[in-house]
């Protein structure tokens, strides 16, 4: 017979789960949350904080590109633009990537219609900027990633102990908190039905946050779907070779999900009489043929930088199924790859709707509001959860639930076996806990004085 009580082992078990869980990623949840609520108004906030910058100051018409690149080079000496964003409407200012000679990489932003520089900044020295890289990272690069996804698929792992917790047991069904309540049991009514009316929006949120994970998105989803045929659009697979592994992402910084693994193609390769010591035909040139192409603003730009390197340009809209990428040979201006939402996979399109709600960018400011009432839920779980555990501790260690009986070993290796496949880095942490508590249990056993 199941055991479905709350005073038997299995629910206690899920108990110390949950317990644990919460603890470990309380403090990585509730970051997440704020630096996601953040970022959710990243266009809002620059605008608000950066209004000298973000807009132009000139209503002239556009000057060509290179007359903006000029005024940056003029700025930063010894420097070099090696990314330009087009001014995402009419009045903004373009946002140029500059390379000093010396110190952090800057973005610098340029009156389009004067070419004027109005100034820059250090990304990750601004608002906006800290909290998208510590969102993501923590900071501390890989490690801080890797921490960050262990954290999220964890916290699946609280929402659905937390339900088995909550699940109605005899006449117990109740679907709203008794405000009446006081002390702890207050507060565990709050935690209960906030999770329970959110729980689905936080699976999303996590879901469509992790294809960015360095190990779950970079190393199993994206290998995956890309190997499948479900990814990067096929055509751009004979890009690839030996001695040429560049992506959007390394001349960019970024690129859509979908094209973050996606090769480029080379310069002259296509044209035997252009090569890498041939004449470049200029950002300017390369900016008419985008416009021919279909892509005349809001598009973000590389320039080239070795002698084999091309002229990429993409467009990343509120909604993904206007995103368009457009690949350039520097010398011919021949158009080496044109790909669009429909050209991708079906994992890389549900990917990319999945991002475009989680960034709170699909359906404007109601999405916004969505994305900010789940963060809002996940930072008053972690509250409420915390302050249930401060007022029931001991004065003397965590105050876990107590282990009645250890786990059943088919329930432990098939839920371990599980998390391997789906999330790697989280089965590994969960066969690293099994393992700890296990030691742990045989200790106690040995220490308890026989009969």
């Amino acid at each position: 017979m199941a055991d479905t009580s709350r005073s038997g082992p299995l629910y206690n078990t899920l108990w110390r789960w949950h317990f644990y869980a919460g603890l470990f990623t309380a403090p990585f949840l509730l970051i997440l949350s704020v630096t996601g609520a953040i970022y959710l108004f990243n266009d809002e906030l620059n605008d608000l904080i950066y209004p000298g910058l973000r807009f132009a100051q000139s209503d002239a018409p556009a000057l060509p590109p290179s007359h903006w690149i000029a005024a940056a080079d003029a700025a930063w000496p010894g420097g070099t633009v090696t990314r330009v964003d087009m001014p995402t409407a009419p009045g903004r200012s373009a946002m140029l990537y500059v390379t000093p000679a010396e110190g952090a990489p800057l973005r610098a932003f340029v009156d389009p219609g004067t070419a004027r520089v109005l100034g820059s900044f250090v990304y990750t020295r601004t608002l906006v900027g800290f909290a998208d890289v510590f969102h993501g990272s923590l900071m501390l690069g890989d490690v801080g990633d890797a921490i960050v996804e262990i954290a999220a698929c964890w916290g699946l792992i609280l929402i659905a102990t937390g339900l088995y917790l909550w699940w109605p047991r005899g006449n117990q069904q109740r679907w709203a908190p008794k405000l009446a309540l006081r002390g702890r049991k207050f507060w565990r009514d709050i935690h209960r039905f906030t999770g329970l009316y959110t729980a689905l929006l936080i699976v999303f949120l996590i879901l469509s946050g992790l294809p960015w994970a360095s190990v779950w998105g970079g190393q199993v989803l994206q290998p995956v779907s890309n190997a499948l045929g479900l990814g990067y659009p096929v055509h751009l697979r004979h890009h690839n070779d030996s001695s040429h592994q560049k992506t959007l992402v390394d001349t960019l910084g970024e690129a859509p999900w979908a094209l973050e693994q996606a090769p480029l193609p080379h310069s002259g390769d296509h044209a035997p009489h252009h090569h890498s010591t041939g004449e470049d035909i200029g950002v300017d040139a390369a900016a008419a043929l985008l416009a021919t192409h279909g892509m005349d603003s809001a598009y973000r730009l590389s320039l080239p930088q070795d002698g084999n390197d091309v002229y990429s340009a993409y467009t990343y809209p509120a909604q993904p199924e206007g995103q368009h990428t457009i690949h350039l040979d520097r010398y011919s201006g021949e158009v080496l790859g044109d790909v669009r939402f429909a050209d991708y996979g079906a994992i890389a399109k549900a990917v990319e709707w999945g991002v475009a709600i989680h960034m709170g960018n699909y359906f404007g400011r109601l999405n916004q509001i969505i994305m900010l009432f789940t963060c809002l839920a996940i930072i008053a779980l972690v509250i409420t959860g915390l302050i249930m555990w401060w007022r029931r501790r001991p004065h003397t260690g965590l105050g876990a639930p107590r282990a009645l009986a250890p786990p059943r070993k088919r329930l432990l290796v098939g839920m371990t076996a599980g998390m391997l496949v789906l999330f790697p880095l989280a089965g590994a942490s969960l066969a690293v806990v099994l393992v700890v508590e296990a030691a742990l249990r045989r200790l106690r056993c040995r220490a308890q004085p026989t009969a």
